[in-house]
């Protein structure tokens, strides 16, 4: 079994749940509608915010169920790829891939993952965030791969492995 944390939202997060009946607003380059296959693909700078999150990445694949209410069809899940950021009030999260699960109110993201919480850091291959209880949890199975770091180096979950640094908060 792979090694998971789990990072717990502070009471206040823990209090606000996400959203997940706010409209979805999107942006993109390119937009490709294929209605029998009840789709959309956007390409090219993606960006799609709902409530107070936002999911940004290269390219994504909007479902919908075929029924359309008050004019829009209903959304019931999101797939995204290539350079993937989530980001959340009291959280951000980066991978290649991330499907956001509507129904099940889930986000989970694979390929060199990162979440950044508080001032914590946690790397993995993969990341699942209940929007429900804002939970998240990282482990290190995964799609292979790495990315750039901020700092220029490279972030990857090696052996898969679950690594991170958490702050501490300066004491007398």
């Amino acid at each position: 079994m792979a090694p998971a944390l789990a990072l717990a939202a502070t009471a206040a997060d823990a209090q606000t749940r996400h959203n997940s009946n706010a409209p979805i607003d999107f942006g993109a380059d390119h937009i490709e509608l294929q209605d029998k296959a009840n789709r959309a693909i956007l390409s090219g700078s993606v960006s799609v915010k709902q409530a107070e999150m936002t999911l940004n990445s290269a390219r994504m694949t909007v479902s919908y169920t075929g029924q359309v209410i008050d004019g829009s069809p209903q959304v019931s899940r999101l797939d995204a790829s290539g350079n993937v950021v989530v980001t959340r009030p009291d959280q951000s999260a980066r991978g290649q891939f991330a499907i956001y699960d509507l129904n099940r109110r889930v986000i989970t993201m694979l390929g060199a993952v990162t979440l950044v919480q508080a001032g914590n850091t946690v790397n993995g291959g993969r990341l699942t965030i209940n929007l429900d209880t804002g939970r998240a949890v990282i482990d290190g199975s995964s799609v292979g791969g790495s990315r750039p770091g901020p700092d220029g180096s490279t972030t990857t979950a090696p052996g898969g492995r679950v690594t991170g640094r958490f702050s501490v908060p300066k004491r007398n």
